[in-house]
């Protein structure tokens, strides 16, 4: 637990839904409670804080994860957003919020991410990795065939308009729209998901985290667009082969109840 009166909070907004005056009144709020308050306008700026409260949606969430984890900064979020999946605190509950921050009573939630290596690069995500076919004017609009090895072993050719590579946490949004399974944060399992496969025999796969994945492109076919938790990546190319597996980093958040996933997701699923 935290001293609090050595607590510094950043905070990070999302500058199209959250306006920078409201600032003021956070920083009041937890000079009260004893903390120093830094404001962040953008993830990059992430840093030397003990805590993140982000104002935003779970697009806002996903951005500031990166840096986030690399630094091992735990996340508190009021949702500004539309779904909030990540977010613990709706909008409205901003009070709340600081007052949970200064309290020092926190579940901590560690959640999964990917290490996505290609071409020499190694990038992060907390929700998933998306390989799709191309979409261009200029282009015939056709499947891709996807060859997949699981630790060595070929584990099939998907041929599809894409296949997503979620880890539990982000089990609730792509994956779950393409047909996926919903995982709790706290399993120990990764779940490959087509997208409008071409063989109603083709279904999403769940492995264990510890796996380590390797992805093609099928020799005669076309390249395959590459996106992880919606940033684009790159094409891999036919002669390109992209590793994915556990990322060493997690994404800690402080939440309330980590065994609330279920409740909160039927209430943001059902309006």
């Amino acid at each position: 637990m935290y001293n609090i009166g050595e607590m510094k909070i950043g905070v990070l907004y999302n500058r199209d839904r959250v306006s920078e005056g409201s600032f003021p009144a956070i920083a009041e709020r937890f000079a009260r409670g004893g903390a120093e308050c830094v404001l962040f306008s953008s993830p990059e700026e992430i840093g030397g804080v003990d805590c993140l409260l982000i104002l935003g949606g779970d697009g806002t969430v996903l951005r500031a994860s990166k840096p986030a984890s690399l630094y091992d900064i735990p996340i508190v979020a009021v949702n500004y957003g539309t779904l909030g999946f990540l977010t613990e605190f709706r909008r409205g509950e901003l009070d709340a919020a600081v007052d949970f921050i200064l309290s020092g009573e926190h579940v901590v939630l560690k959640r999964t991410m990917l290490e996505v290596i290609f071409r020499g690069r190694s990038t992060h995500c907390l929700n998933e990795l998306v390989l799709s076919r191309p979409v261009s004017p200029e282009a015939d609009s056709r499947l891709v065939k996807i060859c997949v090895r699981i630790d060595g072993k070929e584990a099939g050719v998907f041929s599809a308009d894409g296949l997503i590579l979620s880890t539990p946490t982000g089990s609730t949004a792509y994956s779950l729209s393409a047909g996926g399974s919903v995982m709790s944060p706290d399993c120990r399992t990764f779940e490959l998901t087509p997208i409008c496969a071409f063989s109603l025999r083709s279904r999403p796969i769940v492995c264990s985290d510890g796996s380590t994945l390797r992805f093609t492109a099928e020799p005669h076919g076309s390249g395959l667009l590459l996106h992880g938790d919606g940033v684009f990546l790159g094409e891999l190319e036919k002669e390109d082969e992209l590793i994915v597996r556990r990322s060493d980093r997690v994404a800690t958040f402080w939440v309330k109840d980590e065994g609330d996933t279920f409740r909160r997701l039927t209430e943001i699923i059902n309006g």
